[in-house]
């Protein structure tokens, strides 16, 4: 379950008991998320809000201390945001500089 349904204490009551049974449960909003992201192959339709809102701003050539700023986060989430959009993108380090190619993917896709 998600950490948000642990607060609705007659469900959560009642999955505890089905897992206590042998029973498995599984968030509808987990099984939700995992099949979009099974339909839609696309790689930018992989990044999330933020690191969509991560790499526009690195479109515009902030850097990730401006970025941090803008976003009202710390460098480091930026920087951990920026590897996630690096994996996600499939870009290899051995290919080229990977926040170009991240913005170059950007520019060339539609994200929605």
């Amino acid at each position: 379950l998600l950490k948000e349904r642990v607060g609705e204490v007659s469900q959560f009551m009642d999955t505890l008991r089905q897992v206590a049974e042998g029973q498995t449960v599984i968030d509808p909003e987990v099984v939700r998320v995992l099949l979009a992201q099974q339909t839609d192959s696309r790689p930018l339709n992989r990044l999330t809000p933020r690191e969509r809102e991560v790499l526009a701003l690195m479109a515009e050539g902030l850097n990730n201390q401006t970025i941090a700023q803008r976003l009202t986060v710390t460098e480091a989430s930026v920087v951990k945001h920026s590897g996630n959009i690096f994996m996600k993108l499939d870009l290899d380090p051995a290919e080229g500089n990977r926040r170009v190619l991240a913005v170059l993917a950007h520019l060339r896709g539609d994200p929605d």
